[in-house]
């Protein structure tokens, strides 16, 4: 589970470099990519956060607050994309990127809560 874990972390990194990188080329539109950056790299640093909780709720809350960041980020993705902002093959990338952290991140949760 260990390794699930930091191949996370590692994704959630590469993602919010990406996110980044992208950007970096979009002009016009500050007050938006400056709101998809926030999100973004806030579903890494609040993984990486949840490697040192207090507590096992601890640990859930980083987790669901890493998960509510990244529906966030996908909100602003559509929204530069319907923007004209983003091509449908940088929307597409993101988007799917975005969503296999979720996937996982609803995963870990659930794990973590025990459920079934």
């Amino acid at each position: 589970m260990e390794s699930t874990k930091n191949q996370l972390r590692e994704d959630s990194i590469g993602f919010a470099i990406a996110v980044s990188d992208i950007c970096d080329t979009i002009k016009g539109c500050s007050a938006f990519t400056n709101q998809l950056l926030r999100a973004s790299s806030s579903i890494g640093a609040n993984i990486h956060e949840a490697k040192y909780a207090q507590s096992r709720a601890d640990f859930i809350s980083k987790l669901e607050i890493a998960l509510k960041e990244s529906s966030e980020t996908d909100y602003w993705l559509e929204l530069l994309y319907r923007k004209n902002k983003l091509s449908e093959e940088q929307y597409k990338s993101l988007r799917n990127l975005c969503g296999s952290i979720r996937r996982r991140l609803i995963a870990s949760i659930t794990t973590a809560k025990g459920i079934e």
